[in-house]
């Protein structure tokens, strides 16, 4: 605000409510509604008019100027995004409402604080993935930390309490974990905004702090309320296949849990003001119930992105989601970020599949159907926070009638196969009849709406501007409409204002067909306008205003060019009845949609419910479209510990080797009791990484419910996947790559289980050959007689399998009876061409043939010829030169001869 001991403050009412308003969000950026703009004043415009690369101004208040910019409201979606998502800003928007009575003006307030995370129905939205806003709380909020050091030598056990909601759909859930974990919980989440308490805003280098840091996560402050009286109900799972999950259990919340629910509602009721909605129920997550997949292998895999550019394109989501509603997508990407570790939910999931996927018929109907779905979950809560509009309601109905179409579909289909006997296994059918089952008939409610909402809406909903919601509140806007949007019949006062106005209409006509021919003035009209009120319009004065003008019954009131207008007691007194019975049905109109807005609300519970299992249709017959059009097979899931996969396939890899007419080398992985642990040799470029990929990722799809891309399976339940594939530094902890490298391994170490699947590629690179080789023979070792896990374990050093005891002569066995030993080839002709082989044998490979891969990479051929000639003698003299500076020293100085002499 402008400053300076001689300056006043103007005191108009605009200038004093911005002020206040400044004062209240001191941290907001505060756009102010003025007519058809949102503006901003004072110091704060010079901020607003930079970031948004608009004009800046001043206006006259008081005798004194005061910067000013603003745009449009048409444009505050485009402008929002910039401010939100682009710079991070939080915006307190400010609304203008009529005061009573309606000549005094307007006052303003600020109805919502927009952040990142509290996005409602903004066009920015991204609609396929959910918004979430996290709150944490820890336990050490007291505790003091003065630099990073100190931070990093805080246990990772502390203990955090998390909360986290999507404002758009009203999804709730909370959860517990600890610094160690809390990367893996944000990877999963992907929060969009992070809510801390107030007491860390100064704190640094608290751990919380630094670990949020270091994701790059956007974070906020606030002070919770000390006693909120929340009436939660939580349940432990938001899945509805399952039918051993048919009802909600209530469970006990941790104190951390209840600390970050009520951190996030006070956040919630300090941001959406007027559209807070009353929250009643969440789903506590169960890690008991979910794969655990760290935040390394969601990144390794490429299950929600493509590494190299960061794009969705290329990632495992992009590759399986066939869903064809936007709700079906955000529920298919939840799934994949926590498959499920239960075999009965699994199986329900794949009975659904194996339903659409044998019945093409019956998925080509619900795909038809499913294509006309909107998005029911974020309209329901736009309902809940007081946003919902006429065209909401009558997605609604199609909501409803949608869904009542798919249940019919389903309920003939499976009538039709029990009087034609057709074989099919029971559980098939049962699971699906069950989830249909508990659908709500809302029909009721579809009802209601059509019979409020008259056809003319109904028909040309793309056509209603967005955010109508009643007609004009303008009267001269509706003085001779009968577009209106409520049907007469929907209540008798409707009923009976309509009935008024149609005789006042009728009386009108009468009256301007009757004063035409009395006054020979044809252009003779009777009109209402803001300017002149009601009032006798002449459009041709010359011809027509003759008669008027010798009346006494007529008084000239205005005149233009073309036109004079005039006042006529008669016509005033009727004009004025049509106004206030217009006026008096825009009052019953909107009246009409409140009670349909609270019909909705009193429904949440059921369409939400209903909404998702739609969702789940959706995406299960996205399974099924995946399955018959990428050859997917149905995999056995079961308690036991095996993983036997027969020519299974990478979904991603293949799809892009098809779109550029090669095929993929299938490979069988078959771990259990007997060879739980593979060892992995070969050539770089071989497929061993993607083979690594391929292992983990089958596991996950075939734990989300879906079929998989393989001759047969059958797969052990895996409560966890580790992956310790590719490596970067970490410059915000000050870790090299070899450290990030080991951190990793160290996790993998600490926490695999006899049920976990873990991958492993290249441990011990980064540091010398000794080291490295020592490290990859003792992370085996762990692997093997600590962890017991399912792993495959590719390397580079071929020692370690020597260190193994890997000998051919005994059938490529070890000194581990449970270890198996595998490799890829490559297959070279005499002329010196190759090519990888890429499919997997028992056995050691212990050529890497990197000089192969350095000449594909175009490494220059003096390069190549350098390296070939030094890795000639390194073989021919690898006993003793490997042990021995000074003759390595020799070699060096032979071979740099050697080239000068070529050289010269």
């Amino acid at each position: 605000m402008n400053k300076g001991p001689r300056v006043r403050l103007p005191q108009n009412d605009l200038a004093v409510e911005i002020l206040a308003n400044l004062s209240k969000f001191p941290r907001c950026i505060l756009l102010t509604r003025v007519g058809n703009f949102y503006e901003s004043y004072f110091d704060q415009a010079s901020e607003v008019a930079h970031l948004l690369s608009i004009k800046l101004t001043k206006r006259t208040w008081d005798r004194q100027e005061v910067l000013m910019c603003g745009f449009p409201i048409m444009h505050l979606d485009r402008h929002l995004k910039v401010l939100i998502q682009v710079h991070k800003r939080c915006v307190a928007l400010s609304e203008e409402f009529k005061r009573d009575p309606p000549e005094q003006g307007f006052s303003r307030r600020v109805v919502r604080i927009l952040t990142p995370g509290t996005l409602i129905d903004e066009s920015f939205l991204n609609p396929y993935e959910n918004n979430y806003l996290l709150a944490i709380h820890a336990v050490t909020l007291d505790q003091s930390f003065t630099d990073r050091k100190e931070s990093d030598l805080v246990t990772d056990d502390i203990a955090l309490g998390l909360a986290w909601i999507d404002v758009s759909t009203g999804e709730f859930f909370s959860g517990i974990s600890d610094i160690a974990g809390l990367k893996d919980e944000l990877a999963r989440i992907a929060p969009r905004e992070v809510v801390l308490h107030d007491a860390l805003r100064d704190q640094l280098f608290h751990p919380l702090r630094q670990a949020l840091t270091a994701e790059g996560c956007f974070m906020t402050y606030m002070m919770p309320q000390k006693h909120q009286d929340l009436q939660l109900k939580s349940a432990q799972t938001d899945d509805l296949v399952s039918t051993a999950v048919e009802a909600s259990h209530e469970c006990e919340l941790s104190s951390n849990e209840v600390a970050a629910v009520n951190l996030l509602t006070t956040f919630l009721q300090a941001h959406l003001l007027d559209h807070m909605p009353s929250i009643s129920s969440f789903t506590r997550t169960n890690v008991q119930n979910r794969m655990h997949i760290d935040s390394h292998t969601i990144k390794a895999l490429e299950i929600r992105e493509e590494l190299r550019e960061g794009g969705i394109s290329g990632s495992l989501l992009s590759v399986i989601n066939k869903t064809l509603t936007t709700s079906g997508s955000r529920l298919l990407g939840r799934w994949l970020g926590t498959p499920s570790t239960s075999v009965r939910e699994i199986r329900a999931r794949q009975n659904l599949v194996s339903i659409f996927r044998s019945r093409h018929h019956l998925r080509a109907d619900i795909i038809e159907h499913l294509k006309r779905l909107e998005d029911a979950s974020r309209v329901v809560q736009r309902f809940l926070l007081g946003r919902g509009d006429v065209s909401d309601l009558i997605i609604i109905r199609s909501a409803i009638e949608i869904w009542s179409a798919i249940e019919e579909k389903i309920r003939i289909e499976h009538n039709s196969e029990l009087k034609r006997n057709i074989p099919t296994p029971m559980d098939e059918w049962e699971d699906l009849i069950s989830l249909m089952g508990r659908m709500s008939n809302l029909q009721h409610l579809a009802d209601r709406i059509a019979m409020a909402i008259t056809p003319r809406i109904m028909e040309h909903i793309d056509d209603l501007p967005d955010g109508e919601d009643v007609v004009s509140e303008d009267i001269k806007d509706n003085y001779m409409t009968t577009n209106w949007l409520t049907q007469v019949n929907f209540s008798p006062e409707l009923t009976t204002l309509h009935n008024r106005l149609a005789d006042a209409q009728a009386s009108r006509q009468r009256l301007e067909e009757d004063l035409q021919l009395r006054l020979d003035a044809r252009s003779l009209s009777l009109r209402y306008s803001n300017k002149y009120g009601v009032h006798v319009h002449i459009n041709r004065p010359n011809r027509d205003a003759g008669k008027i003008q010798g009346s006494r019954q007529f008084v000239q009131i205005g005149s233009t060019a073309s036109s004079k207008m005039f006042f006529n007691q008669t016509w005033y007194l009727l004009g004025t009845e049509i106004s206030h019975t217009i006026t008096n049905i825009m009052i019953a109109e909107r009246a009409a949609f409140e009670e349909l807005r609270r019909e909705v609300n009193s429904e949440t519970l059921a369409l939400r419910r209903n909404a998702r299992i739609m969702d789940e249709l959706d995406v299960t017959i996205g399974f099924a479209n995946l399955a018959n059009d990428m050859n997917f097979i149905r995999p056995i899931v079961d308690e036991g510990h095996s993983y036997h996969v027969v020519n299974g396939r990478h979904p991603v890899v293949e799809l892009g080797l098809l779109n550029t007419g090669r095929t993929f080398t299938p490979n069988t992985v078959s771990l259990g009791q007997e060879n739980r642990l593979h060892i992995i040799t070969g050539p770089n470029m071989a497929g061993k990484s993607t083979l690594l990929r391929q292992t983990a990722i089958l596991a996950i799809l075939a734990q989300i419910g879906s079929f998989i891309p393989a001759e047969s399976a059958q797969i052990g339940i895996v409560d966890k996947v580790f992956s310790r594939i590719g490596a970067k530094d970490d410059l915000f902890r000050d870790r090299s790559t070899f450290m990030v490298e080991m951190l990793e391994t160290a996790e993998i170490l600490k926490n695999a289980t006899p049920q976990s699947l873990v991958i492993m590629d290249e441990v011990g690179r980064g540091t010398t050959v000794k080291d490295g080789l020592a490290i990859a023979f003792a992370t085996v070792h762990h692997l093997y007689n600590v962890n017991r896990s399912r792993a495959l374990f590719a390397t580079h050093f071929h020692e370690v399998v020597d260190l193994l005891g890997y000998n051919e002569d005994h059938g490529y066995r070890g000194h581990f009876p449970n270890m198996g030993f595998y490799c890829t080839d490559i297959h070279e002709t005499e002329d010196g061409h190759f090519a990888y082989s890429h499919r997997l044998r028992e056995g050691v490979n212990r050529d890497s043939h990197g000089m192969k891969v350095a000449q594909l990479a175009g490494l220059p051929l003096s390069a190549i010829h350098m390296a070939t000639e030094t890795l000639d003698c390194l073989k021919h003299n690898e006993g003793a030169i490997m042990r021995n500076a000074d003759q390595l020293r020799t070699l060096g100085a032979s071979l740099v001869s050697q080239q000068s002499d070529k050289s010269s």
